[in-house]
């Protein structure tokens, strides 16, 4: 049976096409509709046509789902979705009712985990950590090749826990979007480090590398700084969870320094006498999401 993942973010959405052998049939890319209904056609219109161009009859494909928030045991709603439309939302039932199927939702970052533990830069890791670092910061645990999910399915919620150890000029931190202060998101996302750099409503990351090589003072400084923090929140990881590898995704894993200087600073907070803990840029990219999505039906008790 082929598989369907989906990775619904909050400009783009992407679905994708597993063969049984793991192979990706296909990949492709829509804008993402504001709006709750207009999201749920786009991800039944994608899939459909995904199908039929897979060869697979209608309804023959498992579906799974990446979502940038999650649903609550609780009362199944969507919550904490930086894609704000989504949450209240009971989208496993309408999205199952859209595709007259059973469909399997879970977190972006969750989904990121899972595609690179099975065959990705996490692949023969025992325990895997993986982050995304892009507009929001988020992170996923495998374990032994299963989610860690957790009882109230928030295992791996990294970037809503106070930046570790912070500096005297760093409190109380930026206001986050979940409504505290001082988040690991707040200061680590590509919005907060392009503002660090440039001021306020800045958006642009992808220059700054090449700006501090070329001798930008303010450039260099901010990704100094990011690099120190991301330092410090994933040692904090370190001590709580002891990753055999910690994996970062998004768009600021592109960033060749974070590999060299990160390693270098965090001994600092780690509690051991060494760290060997490799940190690894995901192998499949700003794919992993949606790979990770289609596998969630393997990943399934």
């Amino acid at each position: 049976m082929v598989r369907i993942g989906i990775d619904l973010g909050g400009t783009k959405t992407e679905v994708a096409v597993l063969a049984p052998d793991g192979r990706a049939l296909l990949r492709r890319r829509a804008p993402t509709p504001p709006g709750y209904a207009g999201t749920v056609a786009l991800v039944g219109e994608l899939v459909e046509a995904a199908e039929r161009e897979a060869g697979a009859p209608p309804g023959g494909a498992t579906v799974g789902v990446g979502i940038p928030g999650s649903l609550s045991p609780t009362t199944g709603l969507v919550r904490g979705a930086n894609s704000t439309w989504l949450n209240g939302g009971r989208l496993d039932r309408d999205l199952s009712a859209r595709l007259r199927r059973e469909v399997r939702l879970a977190n972006d970052a969750n989904c990121l985990a899972l595609s690179e533990a099975a065959d990705g830069a996490g692949a023969g890791f025992g325990t895997v950590f993986a982050a995304i670092l892009g507009t929001g910061t988020g992170a996923g645990v495998v374990v032994d090749g299963r989610l860690l999910d957790g009882r109230n399915r928030i295992a791996g919620e990294w970037g809503h826990n106070p930046l570790p150890w912070m500096e005297a000029g760093e409190h109380p931190g930026p206001a986050c979007w979940c409504g505290q202060r001082g988040c690991i998101e707040a200061f680590l996302c590509g919005p907060a480090l392009a503002a660090d750099a440039d001021g306020p409503g800045a958006r642009d990351t992808g220059a700054l590398p090449a700006r501090a090589a070329a001798g930008d003072a303010r450039a260099e400084a901010a990704l100094r700084r990011h690099a120190g923090r991301l330092a410090r929140a994933l040692a904090h990881v370190v001590n709580l969870l002891d990753p055999d590898c910690v994996v970062l995704g998004g768009g600021l894993s592109n960033m060749e320094h974070l590999y060299e200087e990160v390693p270098r600073l965090w001994g600092r907070w780690v509690f051991s006498d060494s760290v060997t803990t490799p940190i690894l840029r995901a192998r499949h990219g700003d794919s992993s999401g949606v790979l990770g999505a289609a596998r969630l039906w393997d990943a399934a008790p």
